[in-house]
């Protein structure tokens, strides 16, 4: 999910998640009502449809989340990420046929051109610096007319530093908030807030108009979007009502299903 494992020495910011898998995992693995478990799943297993004995590559995996429930609907999938600790992890989690590699989402040397029917890529992209690359070996690994499935942040409503739930008294309204969305920014993220060195790690934002750029640079068209709400519900109290319907108006998540159509320039 991450270009670079953290160092377990050196402090400085990565977006490597090798640094917090533990407490990533137990917070996946732990908790039913997850975005991942209760949003993300469901949605992503019902957009895929797969085949039995499809092909899947699952990069920037983590500890497996998804590449198990691929598995588990009959499908064949491989999961790869640049963090040893999410994928021993991943291991440890799965069975013996699901292979797992640490691997750069950038650059999967295990992987033979066109090996893949089809490439997931659940809330990882945002993790990683160099998306380009990312979809150009994306579009190797896949065979023709392959897909690949991103399920990330809103890239409209969710802008790390940038976005946030407002409350208008006077119309009684809940709002989200949103600073500044075109401009592409590295920022910073706290993991643990307000633990002493505690660890971080780095997000990207890209606008959706980035995101469309580069797909079509590197030879691949989107063939289906969706946006995913909120399951959340608020107790009860004056803002309830308002809250409630904020989560169905505004969404949170975001899939692009794309169709590979040609090969990367210069490929």
């Amino acid at each position: 999910m991450k270009p670079r494992r953290a160092s377990s020495v050196s402090r400085t910011p990565s977006s490597s998640w090798g640094e917090v898998a533990a407490w990533y995992d137990s917070l996946l693995e732990g908790d039913v009502v997850t975005y991942q478990a209760r949003v993300i799943l469901p949605n992503l297993m019902r957009v895929l449809g797969l085949r039995r004995g499809e092909k899947v590559i699952d990069i920037a995996c983590g500890q497996g989340f998804f590449t198990r429930a691929c598995a588990q609907a009959g499908a064949s999938p491989v999961g790869t990420d640049i963090s040893r600790e999410l994928i021993s992890l991943a291991r440890e989690k799965s069975s013996r046929e699901i292979p797992f590699h640490v691997a750069p989402a950038h650059r999967l040397r295990f992987a033979e051109r066109g090996a893949y029917d089809t490439a997931l890529i659940v809330l990882a992209i945002q993790n990683i610096e160099r998306m380009d690359a990312v979809f150009a070996e994306a579009n190797r690994v896949l065979a023709p007319h392959g897909r690949m499935v991103l399920v990330l942040n809103h890239p409209a409503f969710r802008v790390l530093k940038h976005s946030s739930w407002g409350y208008d008294d006077q119309a009684r309204i809940q709002y989200r908030r949103v600073e500044r969305y075109l401009s592409g920014k590295k920022v910073l993220v706290d993991m643990h807030p307000g633990k002493k060195d505690g660890a971080h790690t780095v997000s990207y934002h890209r606008s959706l108009q980035d995101i469309s750029k580069s797909l079509h640079k590197n030879g691949f068209a989107i063939s289906r979007l969706e946006e995913w709400i909120s399951h959340r519900v608020s107790g009860k109290g004056p803002r309830q009502k308002a809250e409630d319907i904020a989560r169905k108006e505004i969404p949170l998540f975001m899939m692009l299903e794309t169709v590979k159509i040609d090969r990367p320039r210069g490929a």
